[in-house]
């Protein structure tokens, strides 16, 4: 049996592939697991039937037989650990991989996502130009320490992994003028990303769920 994921039924982010059932529909493909997607409203996410596979009343979800889970992270991670393909063999390396995991969610995405919330709430705040100054240093700092580490690299450590795959997935939301023109080695990693055929397959049907609320609208 497949397992099954839910996902936005009309995505904010207009098909971008910005939604975080990006990245487990991109672990999916990379891994070759075939996969059903139940596709949930903004109302149905708060409805108890849907908390009860996800507390907070958010998406993306997984189910496969009698395991649930939530978090966009830990499905990735429960995914690279089934299958072959997203985590090294060798155990130094493979702790090193989920070690990016976590820092692309905890350390690179928090400034990324502020700066984004506060570009689309804080708009017509009196403050809002000093606090997006501060919120666009933070984003710079870290996209910094990141091409620093990167140099002329192709992944972050070796081998593509889970940890590649969730740092592209944060860093796509600073495409057009979040200052990645800056640092044109973190630019170039993220068109890796962009360019692998699971990538690709994954974007598409994403895209074509937003393309599909569209036709109907």
């Amino acid at each position: 049996m497949n397992p099954t994921i839910t996902a936005f039924e009309q995505s904010p982010d207009r098909g971008q592939g910005l939604a975080r059932d990006m990245r487990v529909r991109w672990a999916l493909e990379e891994v070759g697991q075939p996969y059903d997607v139940r596709l949930v409203s903004f109302a149905g996410m708060k409805e108890r039937a849907h908390r009860r596979l996800h507390p907070f009343g958010q998406i993306p979800t997984y189910e496969a037989g009698d395991l649930t889970l939530f978090e966009s992270g830990a499905i990735v991670l429960h995914i690279a650990e089934r299958h072959g393909g997203l985590l090294p063999e060798d155990a130094n390396a493979r702790a090193r991989a989920i070690a990016w995991m976590f820092a692309a969610l905890n350390t690179v995405e928090p400034p990324i996502v502020e700066r984004s919330m506060a570009i689309i709430l804080e708009r017509d705040k009196s403050w809002y130009a000093e606090r997006q100054t501060m919120l666009d240093d933070r984003v710079r700092a870290r996209l910094g320490e990141l091409s620093n580490h990167l140099g002329d690299a192709e992944w972050l450590d070796g081998e593509f992994s889970a940890g590649d795959l969730l740092m592209v997935t944060v860093l796509r939301r600073l495409r057009g003028g979040g200052g990645l023109e800056n640092y044109p080695n973190v630019g170039a990693y993220i068109a890796r990303g962009e360019a692998r055929p699971a990538y690709q397959r994954a974007f598409a049907d994403q895209l074509a769920v937003f393309t599909a609320t569209q036709t109907k609208g």
